[in-house]
């Protein structure tokens, strides 16, 4: 999901405020993606760190840490933990989806072949942990570790779920807060344990992750059928690759034998057609479904915003504060 056609940009602002840890954090993840005997892994590995990403989730790391009054070293090695845990599932998703395009780039599995992208997302998790053993803190392990399980178990857990209409939300929120919201939560969640807080600020930090997270892959699947080309968003993509999002868990719902006939057709059977798209859309919108969507994904940034409370007041807990609004102000 892309973050820069909303007027305020509050991740430039945390960017600029943690711009020496950030620097940091690019500086380490250059050296600990090297390999002296396996050229290929620097070279995917630069490919997609070095594509453009905003480091969103090794930002919510240094500013929870930052902001519990961190002064020690460890916030770099776990910024940059979670920085390389996120591009190995990039890698292993493209693999799983068979994509083509990644930030406006060719994939690396297109680029070089499956097995690369496989076995240099697996380089990266084990880099990873190394990272985190480091810190010497084994709540810290506890949380990555179990962050890097959960998204594991809802890839899958989504592979079992696609483009069948009986999936429930129950089970679309397992699957996003699986493979988006884990380790957005896990990556607020250390930087308040590596400072040493108290149970209820390391609750917040995680409870804050874990709402955005969930409400910035809501709105990324609402984008799907409400985007614009200015939204940095193709619509379409989830239609047409037959993923069952949460406006289609509501259309179906609420459709009719016809309507049900349609959307077997075309998701649980793959059969599209001209038009299709734009009968799906329609859809959405007679069941109400978009804007249903919408008031979730809303709600869950609600949410976010109501966790940080307990935090204290601090610019960047504005900024934190300001990017759950931020996440939702391309459908608000």
């Amino acid at each position: 999901m892309s973050l820069d056609h909303a007027a305020s940009k509050p991740h430039e602002r945390l960017a600029d405020a943690l711009s020496e840890e950030l620097t940091a954090v690019n500086a380490l993840i250059r050296e600990r993606m090297a390999s002296e005997h396996a050229p290929r892994i620097p070279e995917v590995t630069a490919h997609l760190v070095e594509a453009g990403g905003k480091r969103l989730r090794p930002m919510l790391t240094l500013a929870a840490a930052r902001l519990c009054g961190y002064d020690g070293p460890y916030h770099i090695h776990l910024a940059a933990t979670v920085e390389f845990i996120h591009t190995a599932t990039l890698l292993h998703d493209d693999v799983v989806d068979e994509s083509a395009q990644r930030r406006g780039r060719p994939t690396a599995n297109l680029l070089w072949d499956n097995k690369s992208s496989v076995l240099v997302g697996d380089y990266l998790f084990a880099g990873s942990f190394l990272l985190m053993v480091e810190c010497g803190n084994l709540e810290v392990l506890r949380i990555l570790s179990a962050a890097s399980a959960t998204i594991s178990e809802g890839e899958v857990l989504q592979l079992t779920a696609a483009r069948n209409l009986s999936t429930s939300e129950e089970i679309y929120l397992r699957v996003i807060r699986g493979k988006t919201a884990a380790l957005f939560s896990a990556a607020t969640e250390v930087g308040g344990v590596i400072a040493g807080q108290d149970e209820a600020t390391v609750t917040a930090l995680r409870d804050y992750g874990d709402a955005l997270g969930i409400s910035f892959q809501i709105v990324d699947d609402l984008l799907d059928y409400w985007g614009t080309d200015a939204t940095g968003k193709n619509v379409g993509d989830d239609f047409r690759e037959r993923k069952i999002t949460l406006p289609v868990i509501k259309a179906v719902a609420a459709a009719d034998d016809e309507e049900r006939a349609f959307w077997q057709r075309t998701i649980e059977r793959g059969k599209q057609e001209d038009g299709d798209l734009e009968t799906a859309i329609g859809l959405l919108g007679k069941h109400g479904a978009l804007e249903a969507t919408r008031s979730e994904a809303i709600a869950w940034s609600q949410r976010a915003k109501e966790a940080l409370a307990v935090l204290p007041d601090s610019e960047l807990k504005v900024m934190l504060a300001d990017l759950a609004d931020y996440v939702v102000a391309r459908i608000s």
